[in-house]
């Protein structure tokens, strides 16, 4: 492991954890309230975070391997989140708990196995204007925009 991937590592179950308090301080009331980002209930925002980015994981996997990303458009994805919000409008805390935890560890693991030529691996993503590198992926990607996710959350409820 290198030093990198530790502190990577370490940032991500950081925002995991305080995605996991949050979700678990949320009362049901709250659990229903719009956010003005995404404009979807906290509930479907939460499950999102840790369904759909923690998911995204998987691209970063596939540059880590030398494997090509698929061809995403804005349009596709905002499509397939729309998709999982309605699908999704009834989550529960518990669900969604169960996923930020078992996916967030698994997560937390196999980035601090990584070594410093793994994080500098890169794969051409339009949506990221070009060339992006496995530790900018989960930088941005999985830990930034998660967190603006987490923000919205935060201020639909003033937690």
């Amino acid at each position: 492991m290198s030093q990198r991937a530790k502190e990577l590592s370490e940032r991500f179950m950081s925002f995991n954890t305080e995605v996991i308090a949050f979700v678990e301080k949320c009362s049901d009331e709250n659990w229903e309230k719009i956010t003005s980002g995404e404009k979807w209930p906290v509930g479907v925002v939460a499950r999102h975070i840790a369904a759909g980015h923690y998911s995204a994981f998987d691209l970063a996997k596939m540059i880590v391997d030398g494997k090509p990303l698929p061809e995403l458009t804005m349009e596709t994805i905002d499509q397939g989140n729309a998709q999982h919000a309605k699908k999704h409008a009834n989550c529960t805390k518990d669900e969604v708990l169960g996923i930020l935890r078992e996916k967030g560890s698994s997560i937390a693991e196999y980035v601090s196995g990584l070594d410093d030529t793994d994080l500098d691996r890169t794969s051409h993503l339009d949506l990221a204007g070009g060339t992006i590198s496995v530790q900018q992926f989960i930088e941005n990607i999985i830990i930034h925009m998660g967190t603006e996710h987490l923000t919205n959350m935060k201020s639909a409820t003033g937690m």
